[in-house]
């Protein structure tokens, strides 16, 4: 059986997923699923493809194959081999698909390999040491959620009361482990994943450190259930080219009650622990790898369909459209240039390796604002034309279809492969797929102004001072 049928088979596991009110039933052949499951499957087949699967894969210490994600950087070329890898994966999917390649993946190794600096931390080493090699050797796919449900952002957890389900909390405990209710956002992909980690993604108060627990539950877990959002999936795939496959669901992950079990669960009651976890220097930098590789990949996308856009109709000749053009490629070239930075000036931290920090933050944060920008740059570009479409591409083969022959052909090109583009960018845009994507790039790092906020807060400014005051004193000045 191939890693891709495999993968399907694991999806039958009885998993409580929630759609439109109900549980889906059959998850590999709902039509919701359906489309974004065979990309997902086809992704882990290249894994075994002899062109690829040096590049995507190394081989363990027990003889296995592992997704290059779990790659232990010992020397600074695996950086380089992880880049390879995450760009290749990236762009099978146009950098469309954030959760199913490696960030987290890459965050769960940050946490392996620097698990004995939290030796203060009551079993913790070895609880991750477990986990981390097991999912590895099962080429699990994994994601997590870590915010508290948006009821009253005024509070904090403790203020909302126990009558209601608020933030996934400890409410008892047993000798198998840990009891939790409430719930916790927003988990992208859960309904195609394997495992889901549970944290916090903000600092926990004292007071609330009956919330700062962090474990890892499998997708099945008893009274664990997976509320998804409004599909955006397409059956329509000449029509819908992203939505057809690549909805990758976004969830929330509710516990009624739930049973954790001791060896799933690495931290509890000790919210500063999680919270200086959360933030190591060496995980921070080796998870955010993954994300700038496949930022990359998608304002490449972005920038290859404006281009295409401009000259289908001609106006690549005018010098505003080609500003405009020349900003997406300018965000291509920016981005990469910070990941080839930062890959370059790796740090090594304890006989592993990491890129920079700093280019990768930065990367992070200007993709928060290039993203919404290249999208606004192709609504600008086509203007109207987006809304020029025939409502099914098949028209082109019917009655009406030597008017649409007619009058919806390009400068540059005939009909149908504009009617194509025009459908490929809609979905990229304006689709409810399209919609999303802008709104998760905003806001998948956090909000913007905090995360520019803690980028000054964290970045050395003492070399600039020095730097300067060394120029100030320097002989060398008239």
């Amino acid at each position: 059986m191939n890693p891709g049928e495999k993968y399907k088979k694991r999806l039958q596991d009885g998993r409580n997923v929630w759609l439109n009110g109900k549980k889906v039933q059959n998850l590999v052949e709902h039509p919701s699923f359906k489309g974004t499951i065979s990309t997902i499957a086809s992704l882990l087949d290249l894994q075994k493809h002899p062109d690829v699967q040096e590049e995507l894969t190394f081989e363990t210490t027990n003889g296995n194959r592992a997704n290059m994600a779990f790659l232990f950087p010992q020397q600074k070329e695996d950086i380089f081999r992880r880049s390879r890898a995450f760009r290749l994966w990236s762009g099978a999917t146009f950098g469309v698909m954030s959760r199913v390649a490696g960030f987290y993946r890459s965050q769960l190794l940050g946490w392996y390999l620097t698990r004995d600096h939290h030796k203060e931390i009551p079993g913790y080493s070895e609880k991750m040491k477990n986990y981390f090699e097991w999912v590895m050797d099962n080429d699990l796919l994994i994601t997590a959620a870590g915010h508290d449900p948006q009821i009253d952002r005024s509070k904090n957890a403790t203020e909302h009361g126990d009558d209601i389900y608020t933030a996934a909390r400890i409410v008892g405990e047993t000798e198998e482990g840990l009891i939790i209710r409430g719930a916790k956002m927003i988990s992208t992909g859960a309904p195609y994943m394997d495992e889901i980690m549970i944290s916090s993604h903000k600092k926990r108060t004292e007071q609330e450190k009956g919330y700062g627990a962090m474990f890892a539950i499998s997708t099945n877990t008893p009274n664990v259930h997976l509320i998804c959002r409004e599909s955006f999936a397409s059956n329509l795939k000449e029509d819908h080219p992203l939505s057809y496959r690549f909805d990758e669901m976004d969830a929330v992950i509710v516990f009624d009650d739930a049973l954790i079990p001791w060896e799933r669960v690495f931290i509890k009651d000790d919210a500063e622990a999680m919270w200086k976890i959360r933030n190591d220097p060496f995980t921070t930098a080796i998870s955010l790898h993954e994300t700038i590789v496949r930022l990359i990949s998608k304002l490449e996308f972005v920038a290859a369909i404006g281009n295409d856009l401009a000259e289908s109709i001609g106006v690549h000749q005018y010098q505003h459209v080609q500003a405009k053009l020349a900003e997406l490629f300018m965000q291509v070239e920016t981005i990469q240039a910070l990941l080839l930075s930062a890959e370059h000036q790796s740090k090594e931290y304890g006989g592993v390796w990491a890129p920079d920090v700093d280019p990768m933050v930065t990367a992070k944060n200007l993709g928060m604002k290039y993203y919404p920008r290249a999208i606004e740059i192709l609504q600008q570009i086509s203007a109207a034309g987006m809304l020029q479409t025939p409502s099914r591409l098949e028209e082109l083969k019917g009655e009406i279809g030597p008017f649409l022959q007619k009058y919806y052909r390009g400068a540059d090109r005939n009909a149908q492969e504009r009617i194509q583009l025009l459908k490929l960018s809609w979905d990229l845009v304006g689709s409810p797929l399209g919609s999303r994507h802008e709104l998760y790039e905003r806001f998948y790092a956090g909000d913007s102004v905090r995360a520019f906020a803690a980028q000054y807060l964290e970045y050395d400014k003492r070399h600039l001072y020095d730097k300067v005051q060394s120029r100030l004193t320097s002989t060398f000045l008239v």
